[in-house]
């Protein structure tokens, strides 16, 4: 249709008002009803028919010519698709939209559960929230999905900016009004509804219409309620920084960054494609110092498209110090910290606390317990407070941790300088880091003897009340408190440092392949000499000579560290640290292959765990004489020492700490099961290594584990059952990043040579 062609309600509106009539007037005079006249010149009507456009032209006194015009509008209106008038209000600049397929199809998905309705009274329109972080492309999302989803809406597609982080957010009543003004409700229905019946014929409105309705930038909950549909075939789709979790019946979508392809991709399509490649990489490092999230890329790719003079490169290195990255990423009116700002205006007081103390936390999340100790709350408050931070969309979740998103961590280091007073937030800093210690303690003694379950009279924020809650803490804040640990060395705490390493001593069998425990009993070993204590130098210098023997597989590294040990407890007069040095290095001689040596420490380890009463030392060296005698390949006499370590940890019972019984059953149970593969008992062989798998798994220790998914494959395939011994490799693959990554390599290679030889049998 020609766009200066006018529309049948239009043309119809423009003569009666030309004739100086009202609604009223005309009715009289054609004989069509108000309402009828009223729905036809608000677009709400399909085109009339004949009788009633000619009753029309001579209650409006038409010549020949006018009437012939509004029947010409009006066969026109019956062509057009539900003659109905079609609003497009949208905005232009999304065109240069990138990624987001999965969203994208989930949220193209919602609109088309609205099929073919009637918009009956029934009907339920759909309602889809869209939120986020500030800056993560919800408006620009939720438009392109319109916009792809245009021919679904023949009445047309709408968009109202709520103006939810202004000062003074548009009133209901308001957007009311422009969505009736939109489809042509006429000024004197409106004036006779008044304003207390504008809702009313808002909703008819929607009701009648299959229209798209984006109210952009909500609030919260009740600035959106009155305004969706209470029922037909309309579709809502609500943006908002906030999650609108009131919203009842919504489909929702939270955003997060884009993914570094997107991200890569988002920044190509901004300053071409020569450009982007001839600096592939710098383009990344911009593309990770924005954090991919979508408003910092756009203001990026911003400078670079009307700065090209210069390289990437250059603008990359702009964005490499963190303590200017916010005030890098500003272009013209537009800012990334600007746009942090209108999320952070609007928290309460504490969340406002909370937040900006969050940049305190040195590793990548926290957990409540951490939060109640950087406000100084209950669980509880402390709970409330970060439900607000991720409901106003500045934090984010990874089950029952909170993250912040990269640069909204910049920008709470900002607020952190800005809002709190001098001195205040290292203070808070060192109670922080002194908590985080001081709970690794309580956590890590779970695993050792003498120690057990925290004190009665213990009042911690964490649950430690079980050894498996202990373990989770311990893993999950890793990187929070080994950072409170470097502090500690750094301000030379020595005494804590040695506390906290001797308290994690047996844990670390539970989290071997951790990657940091060399560090941490070096740390303590230094700290142990600075205090003048040569025992504990010892102690902490035996198990750092542990961890780099079995940690970091480095056997030979290894020796000169319970070598030093070894002088020390000798010149100390230390025997249990003695045996424990003679111990490690029968290990490390063990694993370089050198038997001879490896058994002359073992049997010097063993007399001086007896000669002190050291239980759980002289199980361990009951075991390593086992290991010994199997890695000698002595079948019979290893099956032998097994038995012999067997029984002698059933006899201790109880005596012995539970984690260590449990680690060393499962050695038990897995040389058994090698020494019975040496004889060929496969049968037998298998039995004793599925067990100790199983012990693994009930124990929760994919390091151990790991080791003997891989025993008991080599044995399976060695007993010709090569189906069951890829099984078993897969499964040491499933494990991740916890396993041995020996472990995981040496899998990986063994199911391509599995692989290999069955295409080969094949052909």
């Amino acid at each position: 249709m020609n766009e200066r062609e006018p529309e049948f309600g239009a043309l119809l509106r423009q003569l009666r008002l030309n004739a100086y009539m009202t609604m009223k007037d005309l009715s009289e005079a054609s004989g069509v009803s108000v309402r009828g006249i009223g729905d036809l010149e608000r677009g709400r009507r399909a085109a009339p028919q004949r009788r009633t456009v000619a009753a029309l032209a001579v209650g409006l006194g038409l010549d020949e010519g006018r009437s012939d015009e509004l029947l010409v509008a009006a066969r026109r209106g019956a062509a057009a698709p539900n003659g109905s008038v079609a609003v497009r209000t949208f905005p232009r600049g999304i065109n240069d939209f990138v990624g987001r397929d999965q969203e994208l199809a989930w949220l193209q998905a919602r609109a088309s559960e609205q099929r073919d309705d009637t918009g009956g009274a029934d009907h339920r329109p759909a309602v889809v929230t869209v939120s986020g972080p500030p800056g993560a492309g919800k408006t620009t999302l939720t438009l392109h999905a319109a916009q792809e989803l245009a021919d679904r809406f023949p009445d047309g597609r709408m968009v109202l900016d709520l103006r939810g982080m202004d000062d003074t957010p548009a009133s209901t009543a308001e957007l009311m009004l422009s969505v009736c003004k939109a489809f042509r409700v006429v000024d004197q229905e409106l004036a006779t509804a008044g304003p207390q019946g504008h809702a009313a014929l808002y909703q008819d409105l929607l009701s009648k219409k299959r229209c798209l309705l984006v109210l952009d930038n909500a609030r919260d909950e009740a600035q959106v309620r009155e305004l969706l549909p209470e029922h037909g075939p309309a579709v809502v789709m609500v943006t908002s920084r906030r999650m609108l979790t009131g919203l009842d019946g919504a489909h929702r979508l939270v955003l997060g960054e884009l993914s570094s392809g997107e991200a890569i991709a988002f920044l190509t399509a901004m300053i071409g494609t020569r450009r982007a490649s001839a600096e592939p990489s710098a383009v990344e490092d911009v593309a990770r110092q924005c954090a991919y999230l979508p408003l910092a890329l756009r203001v990026a790719g911003s400078w670079l498209a009307t700065r090209t003079g210069w390289t990437v490169r250059r603008l990359a290195d702009r964005l490499a110090a963190e303590e200017r990255r916010l005030d890098a990423l500003v272009a013209g009116d537009r800012g990334v910290s600007a746009a942090f700002d209108l999320s952070y205006r609007q928290l309460t007081p504490d969340a406002a606390r909370l937040f900006r103390r969050l940049a305190l936390v040195p590793g990548p999340d926290a957990g409540s317990a951490c939060a109640a100790q950087l406000i100084g709350k209950d669980l509880s408050a402390a709970e409330d407070t970060l439900e607000e931070l991720v409901e106003t969309g500045l934090l984010g979740t990874h089950g029952n941790r909170f993250k912040l998103h990269d640069l909204l961590r910049l920008y709470a280091h900002v607020r952190l300088d800005a809002d709190e007073e001098a001195g205040e937030a290292e203070k808070v800093r060192a109670d922080l880091y002194r908590w985080l210690l001081e709970t690794t303690v309580v956590a890590g003694r779970w695993f050792e003897p003498d120690h057990g379950a925290p004190p009665a009279d213990w009042r911690g924020l964490v649950d430690l009340s079980s050894a498996a809650m202990a373990r989770d803490w311990l893993q999950t804040q890793g990187v929070n408190w080994l950072t409170a640990l470097r502090a500690a060395a750094e301000e030379k705490d020595h005494a804590l440092v040695v506390e906290v390493a001797e308290s994690l001593h047996w844990f670390s069998d539970q989290w071997i392949f951790w990657g940091h425990w060399p560090e941490v009993f070096g740390m303590a070993a230094l700290s142990a000499k600075a205090l003048g204590d040569p025992v504990v130098e010892a102690t902490q210098l035996n198990y750092r000579a542990w961890a780099v023997l079995i940690c970091e597989s480095r056997p030979e590294a290894s020796l000169p560290l319970s070598a030093a040990a070894l002088a020390i407890a000798v010149e100390a007069g230390d025997v249990s640290q003695q045996a424990w040095a003679h111990h490690y290095r029968a290990w490390a001689y063990r694993n370089l292959d050198r038997p001879g040596e490896a058994a002359r420490h073992c049997n010097q380890a063993a007399d001086l765990f007896a000669s002190t009463g050291d239980l759980h030392g002289s199980l361990q060296a009951h075991h390593a004489r086992s290991m010994n005698l199997l890695v000698d390949q002595n079948a019979e006499a290893a099956l032998a020492s097994y038995q012999r370590t067997r029984a002698f940890l059933d006899e201790a019972g109880d005596l012995v700490e539970p984690h260590i019984a449990t680690t060393t059953r499962i050695g038990i149970l897995s040389g058994t099961g090698r020494s019975f593969a040496l004889l060929e008992r496969w049968d037998d062989a298998v039995t004793n290594l599925r067990s100790a798998v199983r012990v693994c798994q009930d124990f929760g220790n994919p390091s151990v584990m790991s080791v003997q998914l891989v025993h008991l494959g080599q044995v399976l395939v060695a007993a010709g059952r090569v189906a069951e011994a890829r099984d078993a490799f897969l499964a040491c693959l499933e494990l991740g990043s916890d396993a041995n990554p020996r472990r995981i390599e040496e899998s990986r290679a063994q199911i391509t040579r599995l692989d290999a030889a069955a295409s080969d049998s094949v052909r």
